[in-house]
């Protein structure tokens, strides 16, 4: 906890010192915070992970919900990034690969949940941390990378129209999406 906190202010620091938005520190300290707050209420190093666990259910939940409702969450993850239009990401041509890719991050969110919930309940707060390195920063960098490949193969093999080609409304045949996920 008191490693965590530590860290959080660090960041904290560093941006104000570059004159960087501190928005997202301030967020994760008041996060870190408020897990640590649960740890130290409950007086177990597992509750720390409470607070992750709950944000990842809800996160599960809302991208199986956005499968459902037929506009995935990497879509709108990409377009919040991008800017690209949400039209082009709602056609049939376009919509597979990102709804695939949302399979792919619901998979590794309900992984980390499952194996969370599983030390949360045998009170295991050391192998919590270690699953929380190795199910974190390594393995969504993994899932992205995967992510963003097996996209542009599936934009490809789909056929749809690029972003460019969209906004320019030509008829097919189209050559693709060829830059960016």
């Amino acid at each position: 906890v008191v490693a965590a906190l530590g860290a959080a202010v660090v960041v904290a620091i560093l941006r104000a010192v570059r004159r960087e938005s501190w928005g997202y520190a301030a967020a994760g300290f008041g996060l870190t915070s408020f897990a640590a707050g649960t740890a130290w209420i409950s007086r177990t190093a597992a509750a720390f992970f409470l607070p992750g666990i709950v944000s990842g259910g809800i996160l599960l939940a809302a991208a199986l919900v956005s499968i459902a409702i037929r506009r995935p969450l990497a879509a709108l993850s990409s377009h919040l990034t991008r800017g690209w239009p949400l039209e082009w990401y709602a056609l049939d041509s376009i919509r597979p690969a990102y709804a695939e890719v949302t399979w792919a991050w619901a998979a590794l969110i309900a992984v980390r949940l499952a194996v969370f919930l599983h030390l949360l309940a045998r009170g295991e707060g050391a192998a919590l941390g270690w699953a929380s390195i190795a199910l974190g920063w390594p393995a969504i960098v993994l899932v992205l990378a995967a992510s963003y490949l097996y996209g542009m193969g599936r934009l490809r093999a789909l056929g749809g129209p690029g972003v460019e080609e969209f906004r320019a409304g030509s008829p097919p045949p189209w050559k693709g999406q060829r830059r960016g996920f």
